[in-house]
């Protein structure tokens, strides 16, 4: 007979317990467990209705005890949060700044108390302008540029002002006025334009940090070529192109002149140089014919009417010397001449001046000339006669 049929002891063959003790465990049992066990997580003292009787409700009380439970689990969890490499959590309690959070999960407590707000510090964002503006010299340009930023200071972006864009973008508009008010036209569109892009950059970054304070970085200031209004653009354009040619012209002007200064400074010194060295050798020449006619003069006044006579003999043969001669013996010759007449038109040989012979009037040798032409002016100027 099985067990479980009627007449049997309905037992369970497996436990041995009757039928009615090895059904599913009561519902109620399994809350009332659970009650006793929050109540004792919150405090309350688990062994108070142990022994007492169920009220007729305890079953709907369970359940509710336990739907609040899990809710506060989930109100409890839904403070986790995960900050990424690029972000900050900026948690604000009951509206008001607390404290920053850096990448990584952290946990705040759950809303209405405090928030988060991820704010991406890394992100480049742009902000273009284009504008015409009126330059020093009264010349209108088209500006356009785009201004590149990023977030510094979480906290001073968000709480600081209300639209940080807008007022970057009014800022920067303040310093590109500013600057293209102080420079030139032309300035401005040729060499003058990474210098204003530097200004722009620099003059608003200290605006929006001392002013307005709004926690941007500006990282780069991008400006397309500026260029003039297109009714007067083909007149500027020849404008530039004039000054272009007065550059070049310049330029070529400045080549040559280089090329050119430095050999007539050369040709200048030169000059100089051998105008010093003829000075010199002048000086010098001076100098040994000074000393050469006293060396004569004192001679002279030791032998006057030898030194004239060599001094007349030295002349006469450096006279004689250049000049062709033909000597003829009347006494001996005969009607027919003849004459060679080529031998006239051949040099001399040179002719090498003597020392003057020390006579017995005077022991004191003289020294000849080394040039023959200032003996032959002392002879001239005396004019002495054999």
């Amino acid at each position: 007979m099985a067990w479980n049929e009627p007449g049997g002891d309905d037992r369970d063959p497996w436990t041995g317990k009757k039928g009615d003790q090895g059904g599913p465990p009561d519902l109620d049992e399994i809350l009332h467990k659970l009650q006793d066990k929050l109540t004792g997580a919150f405090g309350g003292d688990k062994n108070t209705n142990k022994n007492h009787e169920r009220p007729p409700n305890s079953g709907n009380s369970v359940a509710s005890v336990l739907i609040i439970a899990i809710l506060i689990i989930v109100w409890l969890a839904s403070g986790i949060y995960i900050v990424e490499p690029a972000e900050r959590g900026v948690v604000t309690r009951f509206g008001a700044y607390s404290y920053v959070t850096q990448p990584g999960p952290h946990w705040h407590l759950p809303y209405p108390i405090e928030s988060v707000r991820k704010v991406n510090v890394d992100q480049i964002s742009s902000t273009p302008h284009k504008a015409q503006m009126l330059t020093r010299d009264e010349n209108i340009v088209d500006i356009e540029l785009t201004v590149q930023s990023r977030i510094q200071d979480p906290v001073a972006y968000l709480f600081q002002d209300k639209k940080p864009k807008k007022t970057l973008k009014d800022a920067t508009e303040t310093i590109i006025r500013e600057t293209i008010g102080k420079n030139k036209l032309y300035y401005i569109l040729t060499e003058g334009r990474s210098a204003v892009t530097d200004r722009i950059r620099q003059g608003t970054q200290a605006l929006i940090d001392t002013q307005y304070k709004i926690g941007l970085l500006i990282t780069s200031v991008n400006m397309q070529p500026a260029k003039p209004p297109e009714q007067v653009k083909s007149a500027f354009d020849d404008a530039i192109k004039a000054r272009e040619d007065k550059e070049r012209s310049e330029n070529k002007a400045r080549g040559y002149a280089n090329g050119i200064v430095p050999v007539a400074r050369g040709n200048a010194s030169r000059v100089v140089a051998d105008a010093k060295a003829y000075k010199q050798r002048v000086i010098a020449e001076a100098e040994g014919d000074t000393s050469r006619f006293l060396a004569i003069l004192d001679e002279y006044k030791k032998a006057p009417e030898v030194t004239r006579r060599r001094m007349y003999l030295d002349t006469m043969q450096i006279v004689l010397a250049k000049n062709p001669k033909l000597i003829i013996d009347t006494k001996n010759s005969n009607n027919l001449m003849y004459l060679p007449l080529e031998n006239f038109h051949k040099e001399p040989p040179p002719i090498i001046p003597q020392q003057v012979v020390p006579t017995e009037e005077t022991e004191v040798p003289i020294d000849t000339p080394k040039k023959p032409t200032l003996m032959r002016d002392t002879s001239r100027a005396r004019t002495v006669r054999p």
